[in-house]
């Protein structure tokens, strides 16, 4: 007979390995990908704004150098282009050697600017040649700014008129102009308020203190001046031989004195000179009171050569229009008391 296979028993319980329990499953394995980006990469980087920040900085020196060479002078960009030629300290010594060629066979010498003053190389050191002036035009400079400067003195002297509680009263007798001599201040007689004793040399006492406010603008420039004395037409009735040439020299020559009392410097004083009635005021009224007056001259270049070099040639000055100071209404109204 055959055998017959046993039956295979089940395995016991106990045998038996434990099941999982439910809800853990086993553990996977987790792959972490890191990708690095660039930043500033596009349109939506940063780095433009440095860039454009450069762009702006090089555009606000180009035309700050191009100002700076636009309101330099010639000069001063000649002095410029020497410091670059030579930096040291030392006049004639440059820290660095000069080439004449640079890389690349370009030349690295300073750019020639239009009509500037060339330096001229001298035993002494690097100097600027200075451009030539003529005779005539250094003349012609100086008269000028001489003529500035007397105009200045004639705005000075009026503000302070307006501003002086001395010469407020008398501004109506105090003329002021500029003629070819020079700024001419003329102090005229007024029929209720003249400048001297009636025939006399003796100084009012209020011409006096406009004398003595007229020192210290006087004294403020250093040009000489002249004083000279004006009558009107009628006769000193003195006798004796005095006349009115004695009569206005002798006012002219009260009238410096009065300045030196006030603080002018004694060696200002170039001419004084008595005129009579030889030069009128009012020609249309020769016995006008305004023809009696004191004419103080600060005088230009010109004038104060004529009056101390007399045998000297003098330039002619070119014309200057004066100012008709006093009012023909305030003329007619003045009536000629004795002198």
């Amino acid at each position: 007979m055959s055998a017959v296979p046993a039956a295979v028993a089940p395995p016991r319980a106990a045998e038996r390995k434990p099941a999982a329990p439910a809800g853990k499953e086993k553990p996977q394995l987790l792959v972490v990908r890191r990708v690095k980006r660039a930043h500033g990469g596009g349109h939506h980087g940063g780095a433009w704004k440095v860039a454009y920040a450069d762009f702006v900085t090089a555009m606000m020196a180009f035309f700050l150098v191009m100002w700076l060479v636009g309101t330099s002078t010639k000069v001063q960009r000649g002095a410029i282009a020497e410091y670059f030629k030579n930096p040291s300290m030392q006049a004639g010594h440059s820290m660095v050697p000069s080439q004449s060629i640079g890389p690349g066979g370009a030349a690295n010498s300073m750019i020639q600017l239009a009509a500037v003053t060339t330096p001229s190389q001298g035993d002494s050191g690097s100097q600027l040649s200075k451009p030539e002036v003529t005779p005539a035009e250094i003349e012609k400079l100086a008269r000028e700014q001489e003529k500035k400067s007397l105009e200045a003195l004639m705005q000075n002297l009026k503000e302070a008129i307006d501003k002086s509680q001395a010469l407020q009263p008398f501004k109506d007798q105090l003329l002021l102009d500029i003629t070819p001599e020079g700024l001419r201040i003329q102090i005229v007689d007024k029929q209720s308020r003249p400048m001297f004793d009636s025939g006399s040399t003796t100084l009012k006492p209020y011409t006096s203190d406009i004398l003595r406010e007229l020192a210290s603008f006087i004294n403020s420039v250093p040009n000489k001046i002249s004083l000279s004395g004006h009558t009107d037409t009628a006769p000193y009735a003195g006798g004796d031989g005095y006349t009115n040439w004695e009569l206005s020299s002798g006012r002219a020559n009260a009238a410096r004195r009065a300045l030196v009392g006030g603080g002018m410097a004694e060696n200002k004083v170039a001419l004084v000179i008595g005129l009579a009635d030889s030069v009128l005021f009012d020609k249309s009224d020769p016995r006008n009171p305004i023809n009696r007056r004191i004419s103080i001259v600060v005088m230009n270049r010109a004038a104060e050569k004529a009056a101390l070099e007399p045998d000297s040639p003098v330039e002619p000055q070119p014309p200057i229009t004066t100012q008709a100071e006093a009012p023909a209404a305030a003329s007619a109204q003045m009536q000629p008391p004795s002198q």
